[in-house]
């Protein structure tokens, strides 16, 4: 008999996100040989209503804060996201900068709308995405060690990283975070330098990378020499399909 799927639908003023209770945090979670998939959901409508929460978890965009001049500008998901009863979800917040001051008051309203997302029920992990200049990553982070102890002591906290963090740029040793995801797509000139790298079975030189990694369904699958992989994270440029999820699996458990 088909389970109905309940359906996530983003306000202006509220997020309203329901799961059964017992989702676990990442950092929780039983290791096996099999890595853990998780699906980005980004700003579109997505159905998800298909995957198999067992196996699959659901990082989807619930946020997108942008800091321009003075202000902070905080649009929450304005798409329906539909998922299987019992999926993992994982809110992510996007922050994007133009120009701005990164200032006190920034900080304190970007700290406040994430931590917003901890009352979210059942919600045991938090993921920001941000691409900081390294002009920016002073304030990136106080922002993390402001953030960290407004969050529940058990709750997982996330952060993308570009590759290069991870490899040769290792500023984020010590960050009050659980896991850093290396994004290993849309690299551009550090393509060649990261792929090699990965490839030649090497470990990233910041331990917080090296649990988790980030692919994307159009680009190529990075050739990994090292085991340690417990957590997949995976973009998809177009909505998600059972097709879609069915080849990441087979591509990346073969």
């Amino acid at each position: 008999m088909k389970v109905s799927a309940r359906t996530l639908r983003f306000g202006i003023a509220i997020v309203a996100v329901a799961i059964v209770t017992g989702a676990i945090a990442i950092h929780q979670r039983r290791r096996s040989n099999q890595p853990r998939i998780v699906l980005w959901a980004w700003e579109r409508p997505e159905n998800l209503e298909f995957i198999d929460p067992r196996e699959i978890a659901v990082a989807f965009l619930a946020k997108t804060v942008r800091l321009r001049a003075d202000e902070t500008i905080v649009k929450p998901r304005l798409q329906p996201l539909r998922f299987a009863p019992g999926a993992e979800l994982i809110p992510v917040v996007r922050i994007e900068t133009e120009r701005p001051a990164l200032s006190q008051a920034q900080l304190e309203s970007t700290c406040s709308a994430i931590s917003q997302l901890a009352q979210l029920e059942n919600v045991r992990a938090i993921q920001i995405d941000f691409d900081a200049r390294e002009s920016e990553r002073s304030f990136y982070w106080e922002l993390l060690k402001t953030l960290r102890p407004r969050l529940p002591a058990t709750m997982t906290l996330s952060m993308t990283a570009l590759a290069s963090w991870c490899i040769h740029d290792d500023w984020l040793t010590g960050a009050p975070v659980d896991e850093a995801v290396p994004m290993l797509f849309r690299m551009g000139v550090d393509r060649d330098e990261v792929s090699g790298y990965v490839a030649s079975g090497r470990e990233f030189r910041c331990g917080l990378c090296r649990n988790s990694l980030g692919v994307s369904t159009d680009e190529p699958l990075p050739r990994l020499q090292a085991k340690r992989v417990y957590a997949v994270y995976v973009f998809n440029p177009r909505p998600w399909s059972a097709a879609a999820v069915n080849e990441i699996l087979r591509r990346w458990r073969q």
